[in-house]
């Protein structure tokens, strides 16, 4: 292997850049035209445009990349995480070109990657597992029959997903058949395919996964354990090495299933096992990610090894760099820095960064695709950065993420940061003797916290900027809208940034507008109908997540966009009038 093509963007193409630099190999990045300044096309050693904004014409083109790798002479690819790197077809065709491929065999990626066929091989192996559909369910009614059968809450996932794109816990019978439907079609956007299976959903689960190194030498190692239970909408934002408060027992079945899983299927490569831990300590299998997982940074800070430098020797015929599953050094705590507005429900937020101020100390390590300057797109994913820590124990590990998230700063776009800095503090995720956190614990518990938490309600677009004072003698910070700063900086009387003093026009209190920039999905309304405050009435789908963005005020709905048309933060989707 002489050359790698990544065929991905962001803080994963940048990492790949970073390894294959530490190999001694050449890397190729790609990048469509809202990345053209991109860290990651940046730094690689040689960048070549997709032409095109969206993901479907440029980092999902097939056809694209493997031209990119013939002109550039590549030998390799790596698929980062997310895009195509679940996508056996996509692996196969990079195989027939002659390529290697930097990730397990096609058939496994197919097996693994139908959840049903996999929970038949989890079950194979003596896994455990909780009750589901015995294959993909034709309908919604089926789904809902199921939930009848073995009660609810239960959980519709995307046959064909991952990532938690195309899952749905439902807890009441009565929102079977909606969730069934909304898990189609976000299965269907992100993955090509609808097909969705039912299961029952554990009370309070945590989320536990194990991550696997294997090579073509029939070595299987479990590297460690991950717990990424801090979710939402099924997206992890926080993550830590090892899992704490297991016992020993429960380590032990995560460790020998997710061997046994990877063997059966003869596995190569790095992949992770992941598995649901109900309140009452009963274990399940989740699914197989056959790909690095965003939070690998948590194992390569307790173990010392570069998982991604082991993929590519992996890929390249040599053993994994280890033979025994090997013992945590440490604590390790990962913090993804998203684009998104906790205010306001984590809704993805797009724009400009006009700042970014890295945390930094001992223990602390930031992999990030953005800096100063970049242009967050509603295109893509609204992964920013990630900030890991490490420390001798959790609770050193807590004190290093509490300081770092602290000292990092991001202007022009909203973050969770804000979250971050909340969790970092709360009992249920820091105390010493028990983790109180769940997969549904930010929308069950943590809402309400928002709700009644001023700082969280920023509604400038431009986000809070951190102003020093001196207050008899003494330093106080104080957190204002930027904008406020703006208009004050340059003079304006109204302090509302306005460069000549006049006062911006009000706006129509009967408008109902986009809280970001994304794509009309569908009117869940028909034109003239009568709606009540607080009531559904339009999907909006940006950041590769589906938003359902409610009425304002009550009244009759005339949508002013079309199903399918794209909207920029503010747009007018729709007038209610009272």
């Amino acid at each position: 292997m002489r050359k790698v093509l990544i065929a991905n963007r962001g803080e994963i193409a940048l990492r790949v850049v970073h390894a294959c630099a530490d190999a001694g190999l050449a890397s190729v990045a790609v990048y469509a035209d809202p990345d053209a300044a991109a860290p990651h096309a940046l730094l690689a050693d040689e960048a070549y445009n997709l032409p095109g904004s969206s993901a479907t014409e440029t980092y999902l083109d097939i056809a694209r990349l493997l031209e990119v790798a013939r002109r550039s002479g590549a030998d390799a690819v790596h698929p980062g995480y997310g895009f195509l790197s679940e996508n056996a077809g996509f692996a196969q065709a990079v195989l027939d070109a002659g390529l290697t491929w930097i990730g397990p065999p096609p058939e496994a990626i197919r097996v693994l990657g139908d959840k049903v066929e996999a929970r038949e091989l989890a079950r194979r192996v003596g896994a455990p597992l909780v009750a589901g559909s015995d294959g993909p369910v034709p309908s919604a009614i089926e789904a809902r029959r199921f939930a009848e059968t073995h009660g609810v809450p239960v959980v519709i996932k995307a046959a064909f997903g991952g990532g938690g794109r195309g899952m749905r816990v439902v807890h009441h019978l009565d929102d079977v058949e909606d969730a069934f439907a909304s898990a189609q079609r976000e299965s269907r956007a992100a993955f090509g395919r609808d097909e969705c299976y039912v299961e029952r959903f554990l009370d309070r689960p945590r989320h536990v996964e194990a991550q696997v190194l294997a090579d073509t030498h029939g070595n299987v190692v479990v590297m460690g354990t991950r717990d990424c239970s801090l979710q939402r909408r099924h997206q992890k934002l926080v993550e830590e090495a090892p899992a704490p408060f297991l016992t020993a027992e429960q380590r032990r079945r995560v460790h020998d299933s997710a061997r046994a899983i990877c063997a059966e299927v003869g596995y190569v490569g790095a992949g992770t096992v992941e598995f649901l831990l109900g309140a009452g300590g009963d274990l399940t299998f989740l699914e197989v990610n056959t790909r690095l997982q965003v939070e690998h940074p948590v194992t390569e800070a307790t173990t010392g090894i570069d998982l991604v430098r082991a993929q590519l020797a992996v890929a390249d015929g040599q053993e994994v760099p280890v033979r025994a599953d090997p013992e945590p050094s440490g604590h390790a705590i990962e913090l993804r820095i998203n684009a998104e507005d906790v205010g306001r429900g984590f809704l993805p937020s797009t724009g400009t960064i006009t700042a970014f101020v890295a945390p930094s100390g001992p223990g602390v390590r930031l992999d990030t695709g953005v800096r100063q300057g970049s242009v967050v797109s509603p295109h893509f994913d609204s992964l920013l950065a990630k900030v890991v820590v490490h420390g001798r124990d959790r609770q050193e590990a807590l004190r290093r993420a509490r300081r770092a998230a602290a000292e990092m700063e991001i202007a022009g776009v909203a973050t969770v940061l804000p979250f971050h800095r909340a969790v970092l503090r709360d009992p249920d995720f820091t105390a010493p003797d028990h983790l109180g956190v769940y997969t549904t614990w930010i929308e069950q518990e943590f809402r309400e916290r928002v709700a009644a938490d001023p700082d969280f309600h920023d509604s400038s677009p431009a986000g809070r900027r951190r102003v020093v004072l001196d207050v008899d003698g003494r330093r106080v910070v104080l957190g204002l809208p930027a904008d406020l700063l703006a208009g004050l900086a340059s003079g304006g009387a109204d302090g509302a940034g306005s460069h000549d003093g006049a006062a911006a026009a009000p706006a129509d209190a009967a408008v109902l507008t986009a809280p970001m920039g994304g794509t009309v999905v569908r009117w869940l309304v028909e034109p003239g109908e009568q709606v009540a405050r607080g009531d559904a009435v339009v999907l909006l789908e940006a950041m590769k997540t589906e938003t359902r963005l409610v009425a304002h005020r009550d009244g009759v709905v005339e949508p002013r966009v079309a199903a399918g048309e794209h909207v920029d933060t503010g747009a007018a989707l729709a007038v209610i009038e009272g």
